[in-house]
């Protein structure tokens, strides 16, 4: 029996007819690489190139043996600064190949978010690109670590990051030609070039050596409801995650998934890249960073079956002006998740995106990350309405925010998960993790939701985002759900703002679809119309853009900053 119908209470274990994975993620994509040696396994469109198993294989082998040439090995930090490419997806599984810990930098950092993320995981060598867009890396990393001025590839002494000993540079369009911009940096070929001295029975020995339970991965929170924590996670945790996350999917080695997700995000990282080399399914990279029309372009010409992205980039990509001139027959499935997603969006993905079997996913970092999904066999209603049930082998519970009692059946709580899938804890920081996961080993989501009778979850809203007007609890995701009915809006954030009378009161931010108009009242009066009077919004702004993290999630906490102090939104 795969899960629990009939429940009495909100508590839900799933079984499975399929065992947990006992290996590490080195020993499971060596099996599938050997056995799947000829098909494809990643293109990337931007860098123009296309790697089978076999050779996806022999480039991971060639950059593990440089990474223990270099003198990394297992429980060292090594951490990524890069914009998506195959160099990205190499070192992901090259340090897996050989133990060392990948920490994941969003490439959208500054240098003081920069410094924290070292700093914190202790990091002891960097990969990094030379610059995207208006990021330049360099000069950043050069502001922070000075050092790298004067001193000697592998040999820094930095003052701010003690730890810290190579950084390594790599150019996507030439990384065997990239040119050392400072005398302190390494370059990808001198990395390379560094596991000339080791043999493959070194390289084997050093995987050999390795536990499922062995960390393998930092990832940081995203950042929407405070600071980012690193968030450590094991091969059994993500490992494990990806591979079932597959088979709910139906996913296989004849399907493509386009990644519009970013590689350093647990939805990049686990759900996709871990995801396709799990079962032998192909890597399809569209672009550097999220572009609807690189995506969209990468479908039809990569004939790709599947697609994942938050609930913001298929907006964007079913917006686009040239949206009906791409070819999309071939999707079948993929996930929306990383924020609520809208019953109304779910439809037109379905529909017009020819994706018939798109699932909503929903998880956290800290539970590596996916903990709930649909299945394209679960009835319209519960694919567009609810997060699905909890995967194989995991364990879920919805408590009293108060008490911690499980609430029955239908009655809004905290979710909390246990399993396997939960993260090893924060690095660094056991007064955290004491917080966030408690002594019988329950994660608390920090989201409010519900479940009924067979497992199925409601995400009703973040607990810190729920609202308490005049003694009445309102839940954000039902006002944003009903504003996304309208036809003239396009995207819309429900957030709480404090009011000397009623405690707090509700505010939106409305962005509208091209063309379109809106005024306060008329909004307000559509409000009315489906909602009791005080879940009607107060205070409306109209905007052309959110705060966001570089994944897509709206920043409510920088919103209810920005109306609380009377600043002006984008306009």
């Amino acid at each position: 029996m795969s899960g629990q119908a009939g429940l009495t209470d909100s508590y839900c274990h799933r079984g499975g007819d399929v065992p947990l994975l006992g290996a590490t993620i080195a020993a499971h994509f060596d099996a599938v690489a050997r056995q799947h040696a000829e098909s494809e396994a990643v293109v990337c469109v931007p860098q123009q190139r296309r790697l089978s198993y076999g050779e996806l294989r022999e480039a991971v082998d060639q950059l593990a043996r440089g990474l223990l040439g270099l003198g990394f090995g297992r429980g060292d930090r090594v951490g990524i600064w890069s914009t998506n490419n195959i160099e990205w997806l190499l070192l992901q599984m090259a340090t897996a190949r050989i133990g060392v810990v990948l920490v994941n930098i969003n490439p959208g950092y500054r240098v003081k978010e920069l410094g924290y993320a070292l700093e914190r995981s202790e990091v002891q060598g960097l990969f990094v690109i030379p610059a995207f867009r208006t990021s330049d890396y360099v000069a950043m990393l050069q502001e922070l670590v000075p050092e790298l001025a004067a001193g000697e590839p592998g040999q820094l002494q930095s003052a701010r990051l003690p730890h810290l000993r190579r950084v390594v540079i790599y150019d996507p369009a030439a990384p065997l030609a990239t040119e050392r911009p400072a005398p302190g940096f390494s370059t990808w070929q001198e990395a390379l070039a560094a596991g000339s001295s080791i043999d493959k029975a070194a390289l084997n020995a050093a995987t050999a050596a390795l536990d499922r339970d062995d960390p393998i991965n930092i990832q940081y929170t995203s950042g929407t409801t405070g600071f980012p924590k690193a968030v450590v996670l094991t091969h059994h945790n993500i490992l494990n995650n990806a591979y079932f996350t597959a088979l709910a999917m139906h996913f296989g080695p004849d399907d493509r998934l386009a990644v519009s997700v970013p590689f350093y995000h647990c939805f990049g990282m686990v759900l996709a890249n871990l995801l396709c080399l799990s079962v032998g399914a192909c890597v399809v990279v569209p672009c550097e960073h999220f572009d609807p029309e690189l995506v969209l372009r990468a479908i039809q010409d990569e004939r790709c079956s599947a697609v994942h992205g938050v609930p913001t980039m298929f907006i964007a990509m079913l917006d686009h002006p040239e949206f009906a001139g791409f070819d999309l027959a071939s999707l079948r499935t993929g996930i929306m998740a990383g924020a609520p997603c809208p019953p109304e969006l779910m439809r037109r993905v379905m529909g017009e995106m020819h994706c018939p079997e798109i699932l909503i996913g929903y998880g956290e970092t800290e539970a590596s990350p996916l903990t709930h999904l649909t299945t394209r066999d679960d009835s319209l209603e519960r694919r567009i309405e609810t997060v699905g049930t909890n995967l194989p082998h995991q364990e879920v519970k919805v408590v009293n925010v108060e008490t911690r009692a499980t609430v029955p059946i239908g009655e809004v709580g905290e979710v909390c998960f246990r399993g396997h899938h939960i993260m090893r804890g924060y690095y660094g920081d056991s007064e955290a993790t004491a917080k966030a996961v408690d002594a019988g080993g329950w994660l608390a989501s920090g989201d409010l939701g519900t479940m009924d009778a067979d497992g199925y979850v409601r995400i009703t809203g973040r607990l810190k985002e729920m609202i308490i007007r005049g003694g009445e609890n309102i839940y954000p995701r039902e006002i944003e759900d009903l504003l996304y009915t309208h036809d003239k809006i396009a995207e819309a954030a429900v957030f709480g703002i404090p009011d000397e009378y009623y405690g707090e009161e509700i505010a939106a931010w409305i962005q509208l679809q091209d063309g379109e108009d809106m005024t306060v009242d008329e909004l307000q009066d559509f409000c009315r119309a489906h909602l009791a009077h005080f879940k009607v919004p107060k205070r409306v702004r109209f905007v052309t853009e959110f705060p966001m993290t570089i994944t897509g999630k709206l920043q409510k906490f920088r919103m209810q900053k920005l109306e609380t102090k009377g600043n002006t939104p984008p306009a």
